[in-house]
């Protein structure tokens, strides 16, 4: 069973920048990946996907942008490159994933989760 674990997170002032990982417990070229977060109580929400297709990527509209998602399939990982980053970005980070997966923001498509990594961020 694919296992995920998250790393990178940590305390940022607003405006600078963290790079999320998500390594994999096997090859991970054929697993589309998403990124999902959830605020102290808010409910978890998509934050960016990649393709296991073709690599392309999605993202939700409060991180276009800033927020760019990539897969290193030599090193079973998928980043998440945070910039510019704001207090309303704080919470716990996920990473999914789902075999074949279209990328998609979609939080049912994935049943592959990682433990999640804190990003706090202060203004």
């Amino acid at each position: 069973q694919l296992q995920l674990v998250e790393s990178g997170g940590g305390l940022v002032q607003s405006g600078g920048s963290l790079r999320l990982s998500c390594a994999a417990s096997e090859s991970i070229w054929r697993y589309g990946v998403g990124w999902f977060r959830q605020a102290p109580g808010k409910e978890r929400e998509a934050v960016s996907a990649i393709s296991s297709s073709d690599g392309s990527a999605l993202y939700a509209n409060s991180v276009k942008g800033r927020f760019t998602i990539s897969k290193d399939n030599d090193k079973n990982t998928v980043y998440l490159q945070m910039n510019n980053l704001k207090s309303e970005d704080t919470a716990v980070y996920y990473c999914a994933a789902a075999l074949f997966g279209l990328g998609s923001l979609f939080e049912g498509e994935y049943l592959y989760w990682g433990q999640g990594t804190q990003v706090t961020v202060s203004s």
